[in-house]
């Protein structure tokens, strides 16, 4: 079964004590056996806006939704144009600080692992090993009949042998890695199909409304009652996709460490909440933690 999108989260009390002092992260982080679970707001300072903070996307975007991928034509259309020309900046995109200090402690045993919300590839490519992709991963794409999988590279190839005059100027990229384009340069684009079994091809990715496969939801549960603690980064906690495990860890008595811009709707679980840009905080970490 398919869940109704949440796209946005309301906060019905007043906000819940911040602070900007890292002192309970640096001793919870000291002791080990920490995982982090981290959000777009990880990879702003990458150059990938976030969903909804202050400058998020949703303010301007509404994200693809599964039904309306798999349900239309013209909605494929629609998102292989502009995810075709988003992938370029998603590609180009380089780890930032953040991204770094989490390798490095990860690298130092600080930390026990990553389950990211994230579908760019930051944390694999600052070196992090064993990340678990919550929602998939925007450098492979998967045929919805024959389930092959196949690297984004090859998509981008037949894509643009495709539409060899499609040069439609983008404003901007979403952390789903599409851009806003308007309908007249969309309508020409060419969508291409599976090379094997000429199926429907998605990036492969969870949609908003699409399920996490079971699986996975199991391997994320696993990772969080093997950790002694929950380090949140750069997350809204909005979708019950990783509020769920925010929620685990605070039932089984863990320390909930949050650090992000703003409030969280896991901010009721945390034991600490701090609120500081992502990439000199964790900088700020690794050099107090000696990593």
């Amino acid at each position: 079964m398919r869940t109704r999108p949440t796209l946005s989260w309301t906060s019905t009390g007043a906000p819940l004590p911040r602070t900007t002092s890292l002192d309970e992260v640096v001793r919870v982080v000291g002791a080990g056996r920490v995982l982090v679970l981290s959000g777009a707001g990880l990879s702003t300072e990458s150059g990938i806006p976030d969903y909804r903070g202050a400058g998020g996307s949703l303010r301007k975007h509404t994200p693809m939704t599964y039904d309306e991928f798999t349900g239309s034509v013209e909605g494929r259309r629609r998102y292989w144009a502009r995810s075709h020309l988003g992938w370029r900046t998603i590609a180009r995109a380089a780890p930032n600080a953040g991204h770094r200090a989490v390798a490095r402690l990860v690298a130092r045993g600080h930390l026990s692992g990553v389950i990211t919300q994230n579908v760019d590839g930051l944390h694999q490519a600052a070196g992090t090993p064993d990340v678990v992709e919550l929602h998939g991963g925007l450098d492979r794409v998967v045929c919805l009949s024959c389930r092959r999988t196949s690297p984004r590279e090859e998509l981008d190839r037949r894509l643009r042998a495709a539409n060899p005059a499609f040069g439609a100027a983008a404003t901007g990229v979403n952390p789903d890695g599409d851009v806003d384009l308007a309908d007249d340069q969309v309508r020409g684009f060419r969508p291409v199909d599976c090379a094997d079994c000429g199926g429907v091809l998605k990036p492969d990715v969870v949609f908003f409304g699409e399920n996490v496969p079971r699986a996975r939801v199991d391997e994320c549960h696993r990772r969080v009652d093997d950790a002694d603690a929950l380090l949140v980064l750069g997350s809204s906690l909005t979708v019950m996709s990783g509020l769920r495990f925010v929620r685990r860890a605070a039932g089984d008595g863990k320390p909930v460490l949050i650090v992000n811009r703003g409030e969280t709707r896991g901010d009721a679980c945390a034991t600490t909440r701090v609120d500081l840009p992502l990439g000199p905080a964790l900088t700020s970490l690794v050099e107090r933690l000696g990593a």
